[in-house]
């Protein structure tokens, strides 16, 4: 269902689970890149925030206007002609599928030519606990280290036909957006 828009933005879309490093790759990466940056956390809403830091995992129906607030903001960016670096979980498929749908001219399946992209950060258990409790005990994120399983569980990122560029946490974060900056320019 094409819009016949022409979208000449693009959106990439730092993910993992809580701890991997989306934030802080996302905000070099956005410089690199010089365009703005965005963090998913901020979309929030206040009840949202309050349940995940009381321990309380959220449900789809906690996510899904949150998503949907994503959603509007990177379509007008698109729009626009902007190039945006987002941070977000984006642990499911049908969540990235929504931050797709940012792209007017997406069709479901039709990964290549999606406006789109994803990143995944991927790390061990062990590692990303360690950096989520440095972070907790300073006092950094509402996200408790007693969520961290439950993000492993939901994360959904086998499908190869999905197209997600995926980069290990142990590398420097300088290494890391060395390569996803190689990934965009190879995909552009």
């Amino acid at each position: 269902m094409s819009s016949n828009n022409d979208v000449t933005g693009k959106v990439i879309v730092i993910m993992g689970v809580s701890g991997a490093g989306k934030s802080t790759i996302g905000k070099m990466l956005g410089k690199a890149l010089s365009c703005d940056f965005l963090d998913a956390d901020d979309f929030h809403s206040l009840s949202n925030r309050d349940k995940m830091s009381k321990g309380i995992a959220l449900t789809d129906e906690d996510r899904m206007p949150w998503l949907g607030q994503i959603q509007e903001s990177l379509r007008k960016r698109l729009l626009d002609g902007e190039t945006v670096v987002l941070a977000c979980s984006s642990l499911r498929k049908q969540y990235r599928e929504i931050l797709r749908g940012s792209d007017p001219d997406y069709e479901p399946g039709s990964y290549s030519s999606c406006k789109v992209k994803f990143v995944l950060l991927e790390g061990n258990a062990e590692v990303i606990a360690a950096r989520l409790q440095k972070r907790a005990s300073q006092g950094e994120h509402f996200m408790p280290l007693t969520l961290l399983q439950s993000q492993f569980d939901l994360l959904q990122a086998d499908d190869e036909c999905e197209k997600i560029f995926k980069i290990s946490v142990v590398l420097s974060p300088e290494a890391i957006v060395n390569s996803i900056l190689e990934m965009v320019t190879h995909s552009s």
